[in-house]
């Protein structure tokens, strides 16, 4: 399936790679059908392209390479997506990267609304996370010295 990127161009999918998100994205009402991107030039970080709109796509990384004791409870979700069959193995976390134009060393990640993706049932929902101890802006590089913007 080809589909159309404001920010890659035209780019060839497989329908299975295709993740949906049943409640929608929060933030962008009708927004439901997702792929991750990942683009060697831009490691650590990837792009959660929406299908069904060619100027959406956010960028996204596993949390735990620039904070490795980043833990939340999945339970909650698990149960609310009923995925417990599929178990919490059955799950990639991510976090949505702000970007600061002209300064990555001021690039922000959300640590209270986590991507939740089931890659079994290729499902995915946003966590929001209440008393939390983790920021809606928390430095990606200043907390490891292994990452250099």
């Amino acid at each position: 399936m080809k589909i159309e990127t404001s920010q890659f161009g035209t780019i060839q999918i497989a329908e299975d790679k295709i993740i949906t998100m049943p409640a929608g994205m929060p933030g962008f009402p009708g927004r439901k059908r997702f792929i991750i991107l990942e683009r060697e030039e831009t490691w650590p970080f990837f792009w959660y392209q929406c299908v069904d709109n060619p100027g959406l796509a956010l960028a996204i990384m596993n949390p735990h390479v620039f904070k490795p004791d980043y833990s939340v409870d999945l339970k909650p979700v698990l149960k609310g997506m009923s995925w417990e069959a599929d178990g919490e193995e059955s799950l990639e976390l991510y976090v949505i990267v702000n970007a600061s134009e002209g300064a990555p060393e001021k690039i922000t990640a959300n640590l209270i609304g986590p991507l939740v993706i089931n890659t079994r049932k290729r499902e995915a929902v946003q966590m929001v996370i209440c008393d939390s101890p983790y920021s809606l802006r928390h430095s990606v590089f200043g907390q490891n010295p292994t990452l250099t913007a």
